[in-house]
């Protein structure tokens, strides 16, 4: 895909009022990316989800994921909707929760920006981009929005509860609660050759923050293939 695609792909890509309202202080670094190669878990992946495990464990030091600033802002970002944190934690909780015992393992690229997520301690979503139906769109949802997901090992459609922020595109829901659960529709496989990352960012993470944990994941896909990347910050303050 040529560099243009990339970046009129990102050009359409906005955040409503409503959802800035909530947290004028809320900023996303997109980044789309094509070229990747397939691959399963490798030694290099492995080092780097390594890297966020001892990561995390320095940073909670015997604290709880929810004493961290980077945490608690984003469990006070769910109350402004209605969500409960404590049921529904964002993905960055949710993966410092299991780092201690192991992040999960799944394929060189889910690897690498879950480590990524944890060492740079933002919310960071990779979705498949060629299963995207027009640009990403952060909104609050009406309710009428399907969500394919699975449930009781079976493929079903859900629908947000009105007021929930969304990420969506033209064809529903791509991730539920902001950033806590993914639908399976645009989800990255094992063959995923595109890539849209959203890297969610709330005070006190600083736009250079964000840019910086964009740089290491760019850095870190690279050796994923000859990749051709456009970026794109949204958002307020």
């Amino acid at each position: 895909m040529p560099d243009n695609d990339l970046d009129a792909f990102l050009a359409g890509a906005r955040v409503d009022a409503d959802v800035l309202a909530l947290r004028p202080d809320y900023r996303v670094l997109l980044v789309a990316v094509d070229g990747i190669a397939p691959g399963e878990s490798d030694p290099e992946s492995e080092a780097l989800l390594r890297r966020a495990e001892a990561s995390a464990r320095e940073a909670l030091a015997g604290r709880r994921p929810e004493d961290l600033a980077e945490v608690a802002s984003w469990r006070e970002a769910y109350r402004a909707f209605g969500a409960k944190p404590q049921r529904t934690r964002h993905s960055l909780e949710a993966l410092l929760r299991r780092a201690d015992a192991g992040l999960p393992r799944v394929n060189r690229l889910t690897d690498t920006y879950n480590a990524i997520s944890v060492l740079h301690r933002i919310p960071l979503g990779g979705e498949d981009l060629d299963r995207y139906s027009g640009p990403p769109h952060l909104a609050r949802a009406t309710g009428d929005e399907p969500f394919e997901t699975m449930a009781g090992g079976e493929s079903a459609v859900e629908h947000p509860e009105p007021g929930e922020v969304v990420w969506r595109d033209d064809a529903g829901v791509t991730c539920r609660r902001w950033n806590w659960r993914q639908t399976r529709r645009t989800a990255l496989t094992d063959g995923t050759t595109r890539a849209l990352f959203i890297l969610d960012t709330l005070d006190p993470v600083t736009t250079d923050a964000v840019g910086a944990a964009a740089d290491e994941l760019v850095e870190h896909l690279g050796r994923l293939g000859d990749l051709t990347v456009a970026r794109r910050l949204v958002g307020g303050a």
